[in-house]
């Protein structure tokens, strides 16, 4: 026979009951959000998130100054509280008072200023890149000349401050300048990683020669000595005040990019790049958009030149710290005894500068985000704030916290050192895929706290959703917006005798029900399934659903058919099958199993009579729902065809005629076609035989035929003559017949 086939948080509120004139899916459901990689997705404005989850208020980020520079990567300031800002694009070292009124107090040939230092005196050291010199700058007395120094290209520059070449290292680069306590300047050059020392006197000698391509930053330990960190293998030295080197460690990142030393003499070092076996630095410099002092050119914002009312940028390659690094970044931490340690670690954030803020804590400029971090032990962070900028490239000390600088735009910041006197954090937005009712909201914090909620049924907030509506905690903590499929929450912390925090926020609600959703139903010929392993709750969804499609185990069976069919449920419901055929032609669909939980059901044909039939799957979520409350739906497969039924052999008559045996018979199915026929003399092979009129495409056919004696026998012994015959679905019969000898 065959067959063919034919095409554990404290509970404020609770939300159970069903919303009137709408039939919702059984079981409220809850979204929750604690944990860092959850509240990440929000956005924060005064507001930090915590890496071991929850919100608090963040310190207070005040815009001091907006420069009309692109980039500052360094600052430092005085004993005044005056900050000063190395910049590029255009090259300028700005002087900015705290009360946020800025000056251009130099600007020179080199295309950036990179780093800078404020001596005792005043005196600012600055160096510039590329091919660039160090200059110190000194406020003018009434009695000195007023004149524009050498080096200056332009009259924008406070007349009331020079600038003097006061060492050239003829070196590619300058990264970095620090100064000791007896007023000697060092930097840190590429590409040939040397250390200069200049003397208060300005003499100048070589410190110390690494074998790196670069030295990228420096800091000074208690003891005086210099510590560096280089480009190309990732070292950070401890050079001694005679310039004795020695590597304390060799990072798994490529470039240091920033040091800091604590009190207690623990040395952190941010790392970035990925190292490269040849060794190579890997060094790049940026190309970035700067204008020029071409004739007849303007420069505009961004760094375009304006020429004859058309932009259009001069691309000039300038150096950029950690430019082109993958791979994220990591801070390491170097014991007094000198054993090393990650405690941070980033795939997205680059950092470019460390300092600690008026408790001690730790504290990381990043980009390309424009996230500050403060780092508290290994692996425990807090994520602080976002700049409006794309990095946050250096720190320096303010007597009310830090000032801190930025790129993509040049700004410069004041991070107090108190908290901000409030914050704001929107959540994410959270789509339930179905429309849905929203119940109660859960809150576990402290302090003054807010909540707000908002829902719409596009996944964009600013299109037409509802207003934000505050919830009221202390009655019963309904989120009073609209059904809809996406919603929204917002707090507002705001500061007092304790200090607000958010450590989880949990909405309640309720899917509307939705019919099962069928995508195929298909037969399979000649198979029969074996049941699946049951799979555990912990395997699958929150209603017990496995949320992949696992294949059965199929084994080859031409006695059974296998009806096998994909569905999905939106609400993620539990679902139960049942199985109908109907003959074709007929009317009422008969019931073949009912309660399938697996989505496949394998049966044995000879349940069937033969003919052309149809299989129904009818899907129900009845297990999800109260009694009369379940949705269901059905498909049906394609027509196909059961014949387990053997064909009839008729009228079969042999008899010797010559040298040949004359054969006819004829072959009936009350179904299918007849697919073939053979025949056998004596035991010997079948050998296939065409019926009258060779085509074999009807239910009867006739044979008709002479076959050749078996070699060595004559008409004068007994022969018998055996035929056989398959139908279109390979069922077979056979029949006999005994030739009498003569």
């Amino acid at each position: 026979m065959a067959f063919r086939l034919r095409n554990q948080i404290p509970l404020l509120v609770t939300c159970s009951t069903l919303f009137t004139g709408l039939l919702f899916a059984d079981g409220t459901r809850t979204w929750e959000q604690s944990k860092f990689e959850e509240l990440i997705k929000g956005t924060t404005q005064g507001v930090a998130i915590r890496s071991t989850g929850g919100l608090e208020l963040a310190p207070a980020f005040k815009l001091l100054a907006t420069t009309p520079s692109a980039f500052i990567w360094s600052i430092a300031a005085d004993r005044e509280g005056i900050v000063y800002a190395a910049a590029g694009s255009p090259a300028r070292v700005y002087r900015i008072t705290p009360d946020g009124k800025s000056s251009v107090i130099f600007e020179p040939q080199e295309l950036q200023v990179q780093a800078l230092a404020v001596d005792k005196t005043g005196a600012i050291f600055a160096a510039t890149n590329p091919d660039g010199k160090i200059y110190k700058l000194e406020h003018r007395t009434a009695q000195k000349d007023k004149k524009t120094a050498t080096g200056e290209k332009s009259s924008n520059v406070n007349p009331e401050w020079s600038a003097a070449v006061y060492f050239d290292p003829g070196t590619k680069y300058i990264w970095n300048v620090a100064l000791d306590e007896a007023g000697n300047l060092y930097a840190a050059t590429g590409d040939q990683g040397q250390i200069f020392r200049v003397t208060p006197k300005g003499e100048h000698s070589l410190f110390f020669k690494s074998d790196e391509s670069h030295i990228r930053v420096l800091a000074f330990d208690k003891k005086g000595n210099l510590i560096a960190g280089s480009d190309s293998s990732g070292l950070v030295y401890r050079i001694s005040p005679s310039g004795e080197g020695f590597v304390l460690y060799s990072a798994p990142k490529k470039e240091i990019t920033a040091l800091a030393i604590d009190k207690d003499g623990n040395i952190y070092a941010a790392g970035v790049g990925e190292k490269h076996a040849s060794g190579s630095s890997g060094f790049t410099s940026p190309s970035i958009s700067i204008p020029t002092a071409s004739s007849g050119t303007q420069a505009a914002p961004g760094g375009a030149n304006v020429v004859s009312g058309t932009t259009q940028p001069m691309v000039i390659n300038i150096p950029s710290p950690g430019a082109g690094a993958t791979g994220g970044s990591e801070v390491y931490r170097i014991a007094p005894d000198g054993s090393p340690s990650r405690i941070w670690s980033s795939r997205e954030d680059l950092v470019y500068t460390l300092a600690f803020d008026q408790q001690g804590v730790l504290l990381a400029g990043t980009g390309n985000r424009g996230h500050v971090f403060a780092i508290s032990g290994d692996d425990r962070f807090v994520d602080l704030l976002k700049a409006s900028a794309m990095q946050v490239t250096a720190f320096a000390s303010a007597t009310s916290g830090l000032y801190a600088s930025t790129s993509n735009l040049g700004k410069v910041f004041l991070l107090g050192g108190a908290a901000a006197s409030e914050g704001s954090y929107e959540s994410d937005v959270f789509d339930a895929h179905i429309f849905s009712r929203w119940g109660r909201a859960e809150f576990r914090g402290a302090g003054n706290v807010e909540l707000f909620a908002r829902s719409g049924n596009v996944d964009n907030p600013d299109r037409n959703w509802s207003a934000w509506t505050k919830v009221d905690l202390e009655k019963d903590g309904m989120v009073s917006v609209p059904s809809a499929r996406f919603v929204q929450w917002k707090a507002l912390l705001h500061s007092g005798s304790v200090a607000p925090k958010v450590e989880s926020v949990t909405l309640n609600y309720l899917p509307k029900n939705v019919a099962p959703d069928f995508d195929d139903v298909s037969v399979q010929i000649g198979v029969r399934y074996q049941a699946l392993p049951k799979v555990s709750g912990s395997d699958s969804g929150a209603s017990g659903q496995v949320h992949f499609e696992v294949q059965p185990p199929t084994t080859h069976d031409r006695d059974s058919i296998g009806v096998k069919w994909s569905v999905h449920d939106d609400n993620d419901d539990q679902m139960v099958y049942s199985v109908y055929y109907r003959g074709e032609g007929e009317t009422r669909w008969l019931l073949l199993k009912d309660n399938v939980t697996d989505k496949f059901y394998s049966f044995d044909a000879s349940l069937l009579p033969d003919g052309g039939y149809t299989v129904k799957v009818v899907a129900s979520d009845a297990p999800s729902h109260s009694p009369g409350e379940g949705l269901s739906a059905e498909r049906e497969s394609a027509r196909f065809e059961v014949d387990t039924t053997p064909p009839q052999i008729k009228a079969l008559k042999a008899a010797v005629a010559g040298a040949r045996i004359h054969v006819r018979f004829s072959a009936w199915d009350s179904f299918s076609s007849i697919k073939k026929a053979e025949y056998s003399v004596d035991a010997g092979d079948w050998q296939f035989v065409e019926p009258v009129g060779q085509l074999s495409d009807s239910k009867n056919e006739n044979y008709d035929f002479e076959a050749p004696m078996p070699a060595g026998t004559t008409a004068q012994v007994d022969h018998v003559m055996v035929v056989r015959v398959y139908d279109r679905y390979d069922n077979m019969t056979s029949a006999k017949t005994l030739i009498r000898a003569k």
